[in-house]
């Protein structure tokens, strides 16, 4: 039997052959931190006194805040140049843009590479066939300091995109249909590679749009094999040539999805969830206040001059902004030398500095209360680009978007649609105190249970991204489900000892760890759930946190009830009735970082 890209990739990186459902240390060939988690990285570092393990394979990226308008990412940038320039480590400062682009771009990693990135989306790197994963500041400093993590490979999903691709189908538009067919948790725990006669004809920049949101479905990436046209591009970006690499023909997948592009029109994600994905003409003519373009998911070259081909010879609507970041600041520089900037700013757009944007707090793009804002981004929770609603779009509808000043794809620019109004409520802010968790670490557990019925809680809902700057663990349970409607005043309610029982795919979204640490904060003993976002569970693992994979439906637990909790044995059981549930047990790993009272602890 042969072997999928990722055991490829990741059986190279170890020294050794795996399959899926191995844990082994992996070799990583770019290690990167952000601004915002990049201070944490080097706290951890000094904190236990760890050391550079080669400063040539190590990066940091201030892409998050590029224009310091915060004065904690300001702090932590200059933190970081600081620190940097004592390391000898390479920073792509402010300038430079989006760090997963930066690393395709300059030649960090190519195809078979390894990198990773406190960016969740690091998983871009698999349009390029190279492996990607975000990871929390524990990982990256284990990485800075070692060179390598422990990694569990994932088995793969083949997915088959085939079909009659029609005119003005963007690559944004297959990824929400995509989305919109294997939901918020359908690569769940899973790797996936891209197969079929549409997929071979994706360009890089439409590659990368559909890697990107693979953090979006709950994956762990999703990879393409890099063809001739690619690996030409990627010859042109870096000047270096790199081979292809591509699954066995006999690989093994755990099973198939087939998406049929065929009659496809322009497509849109509703606020609340990206892969609440539908038909545009079903919302067409809903009023905005915003539009964006840019963002890791669709601010490339190519994504630029599709929403400058709608602009040209246009103004956007009255009482519209429309704001435009590039992903690099070789993309800006190419609009420029291009005329793209000219018809952006002859359009009414602001124009800003490559970076992330809208979906980093303080930087271009974010909205405010009762605002409606039509985005070409890959997340549009509660909160995530600001206090309004969020639709999800391509770079040509989101430009025709602006110009009318409702949702149109852009052939209906010169149509008469009558406008739909859109309501919309700010979320609301608590101000909970913090807690301290208790030191001990016991292997049997006690505790009250507040049971969250819900399934994708993601980390902005568990610790919003306004928070990230926050460094001490100690301020961040304050924070815990501040964003999380119906739970805005859990931090004031919980006590030490307690234990959060949830639904399916908590913690998916971002890498934050501030999301694991906020529980950490308020005592919150242990957190079972019928399944974790790969990354919030890695992080919790690495924190010490108890976290136990799990359905006690059957013991009909309320909020109140107290439960007992053995972490070897994976059992749960009423303390009144002493009915028992099954739950996942800790992993050898599991119970090893647990013991140690966090992974960076020898």
């Amino acid at each position: 039997m042969g072997a999928t890209l990722i055991e490829k990739i990741i059986s190279e990186h170890a020294g050794k052959a795996c399959k899926a459902g191995e844990i082994v240390d992996v070799k990583i060939d770019a290690r990167l931190a952000r601004d915002f988690g990049g201070a944490n990285v080097i706290k951890n570092i000094e904190d236990f006194g760890l050391e550079i393990d080669d400063a040539g394979a190590t990066f940091f990226t201030l892409d998050c805040n590029p224009t310091g308008s915060d004065q904690r990412y300001a702090a932590n940038q200059q933190r970081i140049r600081l620190f940097a320039a004592e390391q000898g480590i390479k920073v792509y400062d402010i300038t430079e843009g989006i760090g997963t682009h930066i690393a395709i771009d300059e030649g960090l990693i190519g195809p078979g590479s390894t990198m990773i990135s406190t960016d969740s989306h690091a998983n871009i790197v698999g349009a390029i066939g190279a492996f990607g994963q975000g990871m929390g500041d524990q990982d990256i400093a284990y990485a800075f300091a070692r060179g390598k993590v422990w990694f569990k490979v994932p088995p793969t999903v083949k997915i088959v995109i085939e079909g009659k691709r029609g005119p003005g189908v963007s690559a944004k538009d297959i990824t929400l249909a995509l989305l919109q067919k294997t939901g918020a948790a359908g690569l769940l725990g899973f790797a996936a590679e891209v197969y079929g006669s549409v997929a071979d004809e994706m360009n890089l920049a439409e590659r990368i749009t559909l890697a990107s949101m693979a953090t979006e479905m709950a994956g762990i990436i999703i990879f393409f094999t890099p063809n001739q046209g690619v690996l030409g591009e990627l010859k042109d970006l870096t000047g270096k040539d790199y081979e292809a690499v591509a699954a066995d023909a006999d690989a093994p997948y755990d099973h198939e999805i087939h998406l049929d592009v065929t009659g496809l029109a322009p497509m849109v994600s509703l606020p609340g969830n990206p892969a609440n994905a539908i038909p545009l003409s079903e919302i067409k003519g809903t009023l905005i206040h915003s539009a964006f373009i840019g963002s890791c998911t669709d601010g490339r070259y190519e994504d630029m001059a599709e929403a400058a081909e709608v602009l040209a010879g246009r103004t956007v609507a009255p009482g519209v902004v429309l704001k435009i970041v590039p992903a690099t600041d070789k993309v800006w520089k190419r609009c420029l030398k291009d005329g793209i900037l000219d018809t952006f700013k002859s359009a009414g757009a602001l124009v800003g500095n490559a970076g992330c944007a809208g979906c980093a707090a303080g930087q271009i793009g974010q909205n405010g209360p009762h605002e409606v804002t039509v985005s070409t981004g890959n997340r549009n929770f509660p909160g995530k680009q600001g206090q309004g609603k969020v639709y999800l779009a391509s770079p040509a509808v989101v430009a025709a978007s602006a110009v009318k000043g409702l949702i149109i794809s852009p052939d209906e620019i010169d149509s008469d649609i009558k406008p739909r109004a859109s309501d919309e409520a700010g979320p609301k802010k608590a101000e909970p105190k913090p807690q301290r968790r208790p030191e001990a670490v016991p292997l049997q557990i006690k505790g009250r249970v507040w049971m969250i019925d819900r399934d994708n809680i993601d980390t902005d809902m568990i610790f919003h991204n306004r928070h990230l700057a926050v460094t001490e663990i100690d301020e961040m349970g304050k924070y815990c489900f501040g964003n999380l409607e119906g739970w805005t005043d859990f931090a004031d309610r919980v006590r030490p000892g307690d234990i959060v029982v949830t639904g399916g795919n908590f913690g998916c979204g971002s890498s934050r760890q501030h999301a694991v640490d906020c529980f950490k904060s308020l005592g919150v003993t242990a957190i079972i759930a019928k399944s974790f976002g790969a990354i919030y569970e890695r992080n919790a693992i690495n924190a010490g946190l108890p976290i136990l994979e799990g359905d006690l439906s059957a013991l009909n637990l309320k909020g109140g009830d107290v439960v007992n909790i053995d972490l070897m044995k994976g059992e749960v059981s009423r303390e009144d009735s002493g009915e028992t549930a099954k739950v996942k047990p800790f992993s050898e790993i599991q119970i090893d970082i647990y013991k140690r009272g966090g992974l960076l602890n020898q």
